[in-house]
């Protein structure tokens, strides 16, 4: 089963910038991948994905803020999030799902996926 494990969480100010990574242990061309976030007393969902047309997708939250990116030779997800606002504060997750999937088709329906990492911690203060 494929495994995902995040990294580069923490502790910033509001303004203030962070990058998350996960690495899959499988190639990521098998995969749609993104990020999900779950913050205290709230569902979990979609911040952004690279969908099956390798395509970006944003929830409308963090656009123009947040930067999804991969290296394929890596096996390596990322999300650099510039100018955090406390409610980015959240667990952040990587997700997967074999492409093909419907949970591929959009970031709404990538929470439903299969893959999830165990999260990582951003925490942003004001």
């Amino acid at each position: 089963q494929v495994q995902l494990v995040e990294s580069g969480g923490g502790s910033v100010q509001s303004g203030g910038s962070l990058r998350i990574s996960c690495v899959i242990s499988d190639h990521t061309s098998r995969y749609c991948m993104g990020w999900l976030r779950q913050a205290p007393g709230k569902g979990r969902e979609g911040v952004a994905m690279i969908d099956v047309n390798s395509d970006l997708e944003y929830a409308e939250s963090v656009k123009g803020r947040f930067t999804i990116s991969q290296d394929k030779e890596k096996s390596t997800l990322y999300l650099q999030m510039d100018s955090l606002k406390p409610e980015d504060t959240a667990m952040y997750y990587c997700a997967a799902e074999v492409r093909g999937r419907a949970e591929c088709t959009g970031l709404i329906f990538l929470p439903y996926g299969r893959y999830r990492g165990q999260g990582t911690q951003v925490t942003v203060s004001s």
